[in-house]
């Protein structure tokens, strides 16, 4: 599965960040579990606030507007998730967040130097990661990346150069081993 974009699928959001001569090759929206802890706030903190409420002399329009507090801040997790995405294009990587202030951070991907990802227990039993790309001296993670392991394969694949057929081992004879005894091109025997 492609993870490109498409039409209907990637706002103009995104593409104000692209330079003329870029080209979108993957967008996604960051995974929805980055939303589980907001909502678990909300969920618990509406039995506690029914439960402070009979229970103690605070006042309810406390107790309740605090939990109010709690579900607007869920509310405006939801509305950043609705505008933050990871946009790989053919020269760069790049994430897009922020509802009225906007950040944009990205990395060229001819200075990453090592990429790899992480899943956490939870990443694996919902279905995201972590992916880290290094160069000297800067590091880009983007958390909650939905397909971490196609995510990574695909960036890989652009990292890799790919100009011209793939150099075969001289003296493997096929086996995709050296032959403990055998010199290798280029190399001299050590002399005795």
């Amino acid at each position: 599965m492609r993870l490109g974009p498409t039409e209907n699928t990637v706002p103009a959001s995104v593409n104000r960040y692209l330079l003329p001569r870029e080209q979108q090759v993957i967008t996604v929206r960051m995974h929805p579990a980055v939303l589980l802890g907001p909502l678990i706030l909300v969920l618990g903190g509406l039995p506690a606030a029914m439960t402070l409420t009979t229970t103690t002399s605070v006042s309810p329009a406390i107790v309740w507007g605090a939990w109010a507090l709690i579900l607007l801040y869920f509310l405006r997790q939801v509305a950043a998730w609705t505008v933050t995405y990871f946009v790989i294009s053919n020269e760069r990587m790049m994430t897009i967040r922020g509802i009225l202030a906007r950040r944009v951070s990205t990395m060229p991907l001819g200075r990453a130097t090592d990429l790899s990802f992480r899943r956490s227990i939870p990443g694996r039993l919902v279905g995201y990661g972590t992916l880290i790309a290094e160069a000297p001296g800067q590091h880009f993670y983007v958390r909650y990346t939905p397909y971490p392991e196609q995510l990574y394969l695909e960036i890989f694949d652009m990292l890799l150069p790919h100009g011209g057929p793939a150099t075969v081992c001289p003296t493997c004879e096929g086996t995709g081993t050296i032959p403990q005894d055998s010199v290798l091109p280029g190399r001299q025997e050590p002399e005795a």
